[in-house]
């Protein structure tokens, strides 16, 4: 990564790479770890590839963070990208094999109090007879990545910056957050978080480059990031198809090869609370929410027209609007086709699609910018000692390719998403029998007083954009749908509640084989749902959070209408 690189004009210093790694050439070092490797990585949460097997591995970068010649009681700590192969059905997407970030830490032997992050014991190459394992459950090795930050530069193929005017205290405790999902998490005393990204790609990420640019800005709705670390890797990232060359760098598809965002170290906020436990909260005990949803709809106006302000716009006019909603109508038809309960609904949904597409065939035109991506209460914050709202885990849906997620997007899909995760908190929170009917009137007047704080502060409303604010919830709606039929059958009817509205259907006749389809009325919104209880262990990341973890909800797996590897 060159100097001019750089963004933000972060304060560097140099820092000369070691003359040689002790680990020995990488040619070496890497089969000598595949067993261990073939054997862990599929167990972690965080692995993308689960159900697949894995064929090979490849090494893309090696990086000494910490010598790990053989001798002495002190431990190494090395550094790796790899690439997994794998085979099977869902492999479905073209390109690369998933590449992975691996912070292994070496030692002689393992102390019992680190038995828990053993990988394994190598049995030829440099690391014969050592023992690897798990980096960051060693408090000294997290400590020694908070230093590499404090004091940036580079070293080996990894690039450390830290941002400018800033400055990281020496000597804070780390400690690892466990409620992660599809990243890890170290807190350094009560006052930074480090998210370290484990599947990465191509392309700056967009959970650092929304926040410098919302810092850029001037925005007080969002922690900006303190410091963080990357690679450069060899090959450039690809542009969304149909990308036009002068939206290309909006969309992270610039010529040249773009920074592997690997890890950010942001403020931490002791003692906020997320959105999501709130909202349950309320719910218990039937208090009013609205005027907290009021002013979230404020809070998620003023970044939106934040970024719009600091980073590039476009207008979608009939050829992209004819895209987005075939893309919404081939992922409602591999949907309906996965779960046999979403084909009944097939025509009144893909209407929703086809009636955005005719606005578009008609001359309306609609503006795109970049937005949150995964937006829902699970990813926003009450702080303690203001009471704001503040915006988190700009990463968007982790399953997304990077260039993907920086593509430029109405903002009613976060709007859109906002509004599936108030239906999801009511139809969720174990309410009792006859609760029902009070829970849903909250979904609608929480999702009425969001839309108006959204419009004091837009000067827009979305609500007057009926046409594309269904599109956008139908297809989340979908979404969900599809997630919990995969990972959590027993949440299906509460997607389904939001299929039966947005498809305008009141009943549907439960005859085994009967012909007749979905009878199409005007339903009310409000209509009740079955009470799905969960268990504990069956939650995604908008709602496995505590205060103290609550502003990483960043490592996740997507969980719909709260969401990831699902949504919100």
């Amino acid at each position: 990564m060159s100097e001019g690189s750089t963004r933000a004009n972060p304060a560097r210093a140099a820092s000369p790479a070691p003359a040689g790694p002790s680990v020995g050439p990488p040619r070496a070092l890497l089969p000598s770890l595949v067993p261990l490797l073939r054997e862990w990585l599929p167990r972690q949460r965080w692995f993308a590839g689960k159900g697949r097997p894995i064929t090979g591995f490849s090494l893309v970068s090696a990086t000494e963070l910490l010598p790990c010649g053989a001798g002495g009681a002190a431990p190494g700590l090395l550094h790796l990208l790899v690439r997994a192969q794998q085979s099977g059905p869902q492999r479905t997407q073209p390109g690369p094999a998933d590449c992975y970030q691996l912070l292994l830490g070496i030692r002689s032997a393992l102390p019992p109090q680190l038995a828990h992050a053993l990988i394994g014991r190598p049995t030829g190459g440099p690391l014969h007879g050592r023992t690897v394992y798990e980096a960051l459950q060693d408090p000294k090795l997290a400590g020694l990545l908070l230093e590499r930050l404090r004091v940036p530069g580079r070293l080996g193929a990894l690039c450390f910056t830290r941002a400018p005017s800033t400055s990281i205290p020496s000597g804070l405790t780390p400690r690892t957050i466990t409620a992660e999902q599809s990243n890890s998490s170290v807190v350094y005393g009560d006052a930074y978080i480090l998210k370290v990204f484990r599947r990465v790609g191509a392309g700056t990420n967009p959970d650092l480059e929304l926040p410098l640019a919302l810092a850029r800005a001037g925005c007080g709705r969002v922690p900006h990031p303190t410091a963080w670390f990357e690679t450069s890797p060899d090959l450039p990232p690809e542009p969304p198809p149909g990308t036009s060359p002068a939206d290309a760098y909006a969309v992270g598809g610039r010529p040249g090869p773009e920074p592997m965002t690997l890890g950010i170290l942001q403020p931490f906020l002791p003692g906020s609370a997320d959105g999501w436990q709130l909202a349950l909260n309320s719910l218990a005990v039937r208090a009013d929410f609205t005027g907290a949803a009021r002013a979230l709809g404020r809070a998620t106006a003023e970044v939106h027209t934040a970024l719009a302000s600091a980073l590039p716009t476009s207008v979608l006019r009939r050829q992209q609007i004819e895209l987005l909603a075939s893309g919404m109508t081939e992922r409602l038809d591999a949907a309906a086709a996965a779960v046999p309960a979403l084909r009944p609904y097939r025509d009144p949904l893909r209407a929703a699609f086809e009636e955005f597409a005719e606005l578009g065939r008609r001359g309306r035109t609609w503006p795109a910018q970049r937005i949150h991506g995964d937006l829902h209460l699970g990813q926003t914050l009450r702080t303690a000692h203001d009471g704001r709202w503040a915006l988190i885990d700009f990463e968007g849906e982790p399953a997304r390719p990077i260039a993907e997620r920086r593509r430029l997007q109405p903002v009613a899909r976060d709007i859109a998403g906002m509004l599936r995760s108030f239906d999801y908190a009511a139809r969720t929170h174990h309410p009792a029998p006859d609760t029902s009917a009070w829970s849903h009137a909250w979904a609608k007047q929480n999702r009425a007083a969001y839309c108006d704080g959204y419009a004091e502060a837009a000067g827009v409303d979305p609500r007057d954009e009926p046409e594309l604010m269904r599109a956008y919830e139908t297809d989340k709606a979908v979404y969900e749908v599809l997630y919990e039929a995969r990972h959590r059958p027993d949440w299906l009817p509460v997607p389904m509640a939001a299929i039966h509205r947005l498809a305008g259907v009141r009943d549907v006749d439960p005859a085994p084989g009967a012909r007749r389809g979905p009878v199409v009325r005007p339903a009310p919104e409000d209509r009740p749902a079955p009470v799905v209880r969960r268990a504990p262990e069956a939650r995604t990341s908008q709602e496995a959070r505590t205060p103290q973890t609550a502003q990483r909800a960043r490592g996740k797996r997507p969980g719909p209408g709260v969401p990831p590897a699902p949504p919100a």
